[in-house]
């Protein structure tokens, strides 16, 4: 992170520029009574008190929600929702109640710390949706702990004309509730792109910027700010020429905007004509609304693990069917790729009692798991399959590092189909079956895989760590990770030369999908789909139909005749300038 007494870095979550006068928040934090309870009296009235305040939160957040249905807020609704069913978790609960009774704490104390081992737990998973997820907790908490203490929180501040809100970090709720006429931006010391916080400030078309550090509370309450939700900088103070640079940029902004809008409902083309589909990575249904808003032709990567996160024992069949088929009714039958529980590695589950590994993202996770715990796997399979036939399902196995570990999923795969043929239950017969390419192993021996799949997605994410063995989430070796590595965009071609040759369509899932800078070289090495965040797909849309397929695969020749990620990187900067 850069930073000095006028430049600050943090990630861009909402693009935009906005030039304004700061405001800063600031909240009170809790802190541990260290009371310990005295009787069954005291335990009694904690647990009261704990509940109370709970029902409190929800009734605050429904009142939110309502009023967001009624602006036609839909997204937000829906955001809020998913944190009145955080409120009101099980497992949540047990480990407060546990803690009040058994360890004689208070609710307060109860709560700060089954909040902290709760945020702790999705924060260092490496998978950005999840982690982002602790901010939820967090969240919620915060809520309940203003009503546990009955503090009073100022909620209607006066905002001024062209306020930047500086914060530590920001609910989905405040947002929603803040009047958006005053407000010109969003700048906080954490969260990230998938945060809820970013997805709201996102769809309300109030640029933001997450992930700025501690450094960020060095902003003075009334200092001039400019904040670039494109790149991700605030710069404080600045003079005025620097002040006239960004005033035309974000008049450029807002007319390329207009431009990206009218998108929606364009083919992903180019000019010579070649077509590609754009599809969206999502963790539930609620996520479909951005897709369909940002002109998305489907789900390139449905993440199943967050139904199996924030309880205390494994979904049901039944649950699980419910979950899969509400996105198939909502998907309004564009194709959804189901990956099969991704669990292991950062994705622990407390209730499954996962062994404790040297090396977890080496070790026991994803198909690894389902294929010696076939119970769990079945299950899933068996929910799949009941819901495939509301929508227009496609199954994929993770993790897949042989022919052998593709074969015995399949196999399985198919005795359950079998069964629930017998049973006569009713399922996609022809349900397609893929594999995600994320291990070294597999890109190599694509050849041998594509006999045997439907379709190939490459998780650029996992496959860039393993190949280059680094792990992205260690601060002192991140710089090293590198996705315009030379292996690693040779083992991207090799996948996707393999898959046509054995005719079959081939994906990408991985964050690099989403990246300006590496479109025209995956199109010219002729990669099918490009699946990412919903609102990354106008600007990879726009890229798209405004060059040609000859012109890509001019680049990627190029490119792949080159050994220096910085000199590939730099190369790839002129081509889109």
């Amino acid at each position: 992170m850069k930073t000095d007494k006028s430049y600050i870095e943090g990630i861009g979550v909402s693009p935009g520029i906005a030039i304004g006068k700061a405001f800063v928040l600031k909240r009170n934090n809790t802190e541990l009574t260290g009371i310990e309870l005295e009787n069954e009296e005291s335990i009694s009235a904690e647990i009261e008190k704990f509940d109370s305040a709970v029902k409190s939160s929800v009734d605050e957040i429904e009142s939110i929600k309502n009023n967001s249905i009624r602006t036609g807020e839909t997204e937000a609704a829906e955001i809020l929702e998913a944190q009145i069913e955080l409120l009101q978790d099980p497992e949540i609960r047990d480990s407060v109640l546990q803690k009040i009774s058994e360890e004689r704490k208070s609710s307060n104390d109860a709560l700060l710390e089954t909040i902290h081992s709760f945020v702790e737990l999705f924060k260092n998973m490496d998978d950005e949706y999840m982690s982002a997820r602790s901010a939820d907790v967090q969240d919620i908490g915060n809520r309940i702990l203003k009503n546990l203490n009955q503090s009073i929180e100022k909620e209607d501040i006066k905002f001024e004309t062209g306020s930047i809100v500086i914060a530590d970090d920001i609910a989905p709720s405040d947002i929603v509730s803040m009047d958006m006429k005053q407000i010109a931006g969003f700048a906080t010391c954490s969260g990230s792109k998938t945060s809820h916080a970013s997805i709201i400030a996102k769809s309300k078309n109030i640029p933001a910027v997450a992930g700025c550090g501690n450094n960020l509370l060095q902003i003075n309450h009334g200092d001039t700010i400019i904040l670039d939700g494109i790149k991700g900088i605030i710069i404080i103070n600045p003079n005025e020429n620097i002040i006239n640079e960004y005033s035309k940029l974000k008049d450029d902004y807002a007319n390329k905007k207009v431009i990206l809008q009218s998108l929606k409902d364009v083919a992903p083309i180019t000019t010579d004509g070649r077509q590609v589909k754009l599809t969206a990575n999502i963790s539930s249904a609620n996520d479909l609304n951005e897709m369909f808003e940002n002109g998305g032709e489907g789900i390139g990567l449905f993440r199943t693990e967050f139904l199996f996160m924030n309880r205390n024992s494994f979904p049901t069949e039944d649950e699980q069917f419910e979950f899969y088929k509400k996105v198939a009714l909502k998907s309004k039958n564009k194709p959804v790729i189901i990956r099969t529980i991704d669990i292991g590695g950062d994705k622990q589950l407390d209730y499954f009692g996962l062994p404790e590994e040297q090396n977890p993202f080496l070790g026991y996770r994803a198909i690894r798991i389902c294929l010696d715990r076939k119970d769990i796997f079945i299950t899933q399979l068996n929910a799949i399959l009941r819901a495939s036939i509301f929508g227009n399902f496609k199954i994929m196995f993770p993790m897949i590092a042989n022919v052998q570990e593709l074969r015995a999923a399949k196999k399985i795969l198919t005795e359950t189909k079998n069964e629930l043929l017998a049973n006569k239950i009713k399922l996609d017969e022809k349900i397609q079956v893929g594999i995600m390419i994320e291990i070294p192993a597999a890109a190599i021996a694509a050849d041998i895989l594509a006999k045997e799949s439907d379709f190939f997605s490459i998780g650029t994410n996992d496959l860039c760590q393993y190949t280059l063995a680094v792990d992205r989430m260690n601060d002192k070796i991140k710089d090293l990770y590198d996705p315009f590595n030379p292996a690693v965009l040779r083992l991207i071609q090799n996948s996707i030369e393999q898959a046509h040759k054995h005719n079959i369509h081939v994906g990408m899932c991985g964050e690099m999908a989403s990246d300006p800078l590496a479109t025209l070289l995956l199109l010219g090495m002729g990669l099918d789909e490009f699946s990412m965040s919903a609102s990354s797909i106008p600007d990879i849309k726009n890229c798209i139909i405004n060059n040609s397929y000859a012109n890509a695969s001019t680049i990627t020749k190029k490119v792949m005749e080159m050994d220096d990620s910085k000199n590939i990187i730099a190369y790839l900067k002129e081509t889109i300038s």
